[in-house]
């Protein structure tokens, strides 16, 4: 039999462990480094005795059907056209906040991140494109470079604490939400299959349906959401990417509640989905996306201009990128750099923008589904996503240990 002793030692580590948990969830590296987790767990489960364990579990069949309505898909996609629609949704959710009452609110605060992601996505394509423009098919590819992962960025920013500042956070988040913008666009143009115009006709439909719940008043999520998953069968459908649903029902979620003018319907469903797509769909995707076996490759396709191009992309076109737009913005006085802020941060945060994995990774399932490009994607995502992280980590540390010299001098 226990002691009380031994009951209050197993208590209070029991409360210590939870404790400590807490702590870490609510930490604004923690998605970052669940997600790192996943990432590694796929590629070493990818890379042994039980790889075909992991190519099983990702073809699983899994089937949806209402009467004479039958989805079926393997798990991969249920995960790539479904889970990813849930992060799209959270997207839109931030965007339509930032537009209306965010950084994203006035031209002025906007000019800045605006150039500075178009720099990001336009030279990281070109890049690729230079490298890859022999390969027609390769050339599928051009986008992968050009997004940007928020959540890796701004983990790596939570690694340096409060030194870092602000205004360097909220110029990275809005940089990230406008290429995630351009992103969705990319999506949109590039990879679309053949279109269905029944299914949009009936998708159209759902979002005249959006709008009436939106001018009604109806701040309840549930309806939202019935007519959203109507829209989303129907994007499925169409040839349309179905993850784009989540942006359209985001758009029409309620900023405010007439009834009650202190409750935001839309903060309130960003606040309460944010961690189930930091903890459990963003590691889902990673986990069945980054998995690469590594054994079967040879330096050919390591060396290759599709993982070359990704990763030349991401690391030196967003650098060059942000760099080159960000000076022009601030030369032709469009834009200035934020209060505490020097070129040595924008330097550090192009770096860290060259973090593309999740949405880099989800434009390379689009644009490739023979296994030796995916490979290739894979490999170019991670070594550039890697290198932009560890470089912008030290690049950052280095300008803020600096100021910190500086201010003490001073």
């Amino acid at each position: 039999m226990a002691t009380s002793s031994e009951t209050t030692a197993t208590g209070s580590a029991s409360s210590g462990l939870l404790h400590g948990a807490q702590a870490f969830f609510q930490h604004q590296a923690a998605g970052g480094v669940v997600l790192m987790v996943a990432a590694v767990f796929a590629l070493v489960l990818s890379n042994s005795p039980l790889f075909w364990l992991y190519d099983a579990l990702l073809q699983t069949p899994v089937v949806l059907q209402v009467g004479a309505l039958e989805l079926k898909k393997p798990l991969l996609l249920w995960i790539n056209d479904g889970l990813m629609a849930v992060f799209f949704f959270l997207v839109g959710l931030e965007l339509k906040r930032e537009v209306l009452d965010g950084q994203l609110s006035s031209v002025r605060k906007a000019v800045l991140p605006l150039a500075a992601a178009i720099g990001g996505m336009a030279c990281p394509a070109i890049i690729y494109s230079i490298i890859n423009y022999a390969d027609s098919a390769a050339m599928r590819g051009w986008a992968i470079p050009a997004a940007t992962d928020i959540a890796f960025a701004l983990g790596v920013l939570a690694l340096l604490g409060s030194r870092v500042p602000t205004a360097l956070k909220i110029f990275l988040l809005a940089l990230a939400i406008i290429d995630d913008i351009g992103a969705i666009l990319i999506i949109a143009i590039f990879y679309t299959a053949d279109l269905s115009t029944t299914a949009l006709g009936l998708a159209s439909i759902g979002i005249v349906g959006l709008a009436a719940l939106n001018r009604s008043g109806v701040t309840k999520l549930a309806p939202y959401l019935l007519v959203g998953a109507f829209i989303w069968v129907c994007v499925l459908k169409s040839g349309v990417h179905a993850t784009l649903a989540g942006v359209l029902v985001a758009l029409f979620i309620p900023v405010r509640d007439a009834r009650r003018p202190d409750h935001s319907p839309l903060q309130e469903v960003e606040h309460n989905l944010a961690p189930w797509v930091a903890f459990a769909i963003m590691p889902i995707f990673a986990f069945a996306n980054a998995g690469v076996a590594l054994y079967n490759l040879s330096l050919d396709q390591v060396f290759s201009g599709i993982p070359i191009g990704i990763a030349a992309g991401l690391f030196f076109g967003n650098q060059i990128g942000i760099m080159t737009m960000s000076w022009l913005a601030v030369r032709s006085g469009l834009a200035q750099l934020p209060a505490g802020l020097t070129w040595q941060h924008i330097y550090a945060a192009s770096l860290l923008a060259g973090i593309g994995f999740t949405m880099s990774l989800f434009i390379g399932t689009l644009a490739f589904s023979d296994p030796q490009s995916a490979a290739g994607v894979r490999i170019g995502v991670l070594a550039g996503s890697i290198a932009s992280g560890i470089v912008g980590y030290f690049v950052l540390r280095m300008v803020l240990s600096q100021k910190a010299t500086a201010n003490v001098g001073a």
